[in-house]
């Protein structure tokens, strides 16, 4: 039945015309949207804070690419993480310390990707002569949401649609040159307006014979 569909993505291309980075979806209902591929090009360009919180030992501005959507859209959150000069947190794989972790809550009608953590730096303590991985200064944690595609969901949308409340924490535990403070944890939200897909027929002059 998708025999002759186009199939929708996008292509980055550089100013010289090579083709640097391409976003499809394996499915052509699911569709990552404008603001979500720029979100992840030029994260400080794509994506709109929707909230600021002052946590124990960082500043935290959660961030999302899009505040609303329909059936099979994909959009991006995130977690702008600033750290005071001399800081750090642990950075995923860290032994023995309680590493940095995005935990979302699960939602039905949401399906969650794997959280996308950056390129995490090497700390040599030489107190116990260890190295770990850490973050440090600013860094983002993003998390991408696809909304559900099913029929089911498609009619319990109604007219209006359903704002979903996406809720979850961050867990960290922050250390400085002398001191590892004690594990924490930060509850953290977005919203979702979902609408139902705009599913009237174009005019009929103008159909494909």
């Amino acid at each position: 039945m998708q025999k002759g569909f186009a199939r929708p993505g996008y292509f980055f291309i550089d100013t010289k015309g090579v083709i640097q980075e391409k976003f499809f979806e394996a499915k052509y209902r699911e569709r990552v949207t404008g603001n979500s591929i720029v979100a992840k090009l030029f994260p400080e360009l794509g994506e709109e804070v929707t909230e600021k919180i002052e946590a124990p030992h960082l500043q935290l501005a959660l961030e999302q690419s899009d505040p609303t959507g329909v059936p099979g859209t994909r959009v991006t959150l995130a977690a702008r993480v600033t750290l005071p000069e001399d800081e750090h947190v642990y950075a995923p794989g860290a032994q023995g310390y309680k590493p940095i972790k995005l935990v979302i809550d699960p939602l039905q009608q949401l399906e969650f990707k794997p959280t996308l953590y950056p390129q995490s730096k090497t700390l040599y303590l030489p107190v116990i002569k260890e190295s770990v991985p850490v973050f440090d200064g600013t860094f983002r944690i993003s998390q991408d949401v696809q909304v559900n595609t099913g029929a089911e969901f498609w009619g319990s949308l109604g007219k209006d649609g359903k704002l979903f409340t996406i809720t979850g924490k961050l867990e960290y535990q922050a250390c400085d040159k002398t001191t590892c403070y004690m594990p924490t944890s930060v509850p953290v939200k977005w919203q979702l307006q979902v609408f139902p897909l705009d599913r009237t027929r174009a005019p009929e002059e103008i159909r494909h014979k």
